[in-house]
């Protein structure tokens, strides 16, 4: 059965599922990078949207405790406009890994490039 694209149910599924893995390892790379600034749930979600990555709540704040978790991340309530709203950031082994991460990153980026070529 075809979509409304033209594609299959099931090209549509398997499209679906790669580009969850795909998103995934990109999402965590880019939610550090925000972090290199200190902001709150809201605030970086609205950052990762104006740059083309939307993240929904429910995948934000479950990446943002582990990553927190793993000591990448630290955070603190703080009272900002009569609410009280959780402001993360990179540690300093957060800001480590990221270097390291985008180093790997840009490395695989270069690779892909010369694999896929440009379109």
């Amino acid at each position: 059965m075809e979509n409304s694209e033209g594609g299959s149910d099931k090209i549509t599924e398997i499209y679906e599922n790669l580009r969850f893995e795909l998103r995934r390892g990109s999402l965590i790379l880019a939610v550090l990078a925000q972090l290199r600034t200190e902001r709150y749930g809201y605030t970086l979600r609205k950052a990762l949207a104006e740059d083309g990555l939307d993240i929904d709540e429910s995948t934000l704040y479950p990446l943002l405790r582990r990553l927190e978790t793993q000591g990448l991340l630290s955070s603190q309530w703080r009272e900002e406009g009569k609410r009280n709203k959780r402001f993360y950031q990179l540690s300093d082994d957060g800001r480590q890994v990221l270097k390291l991460l985008l180093k790997e990153w840009r490395a695989i980026n270069a690779s892909l490039g010369k694999i896929v070529g440009e379109e």
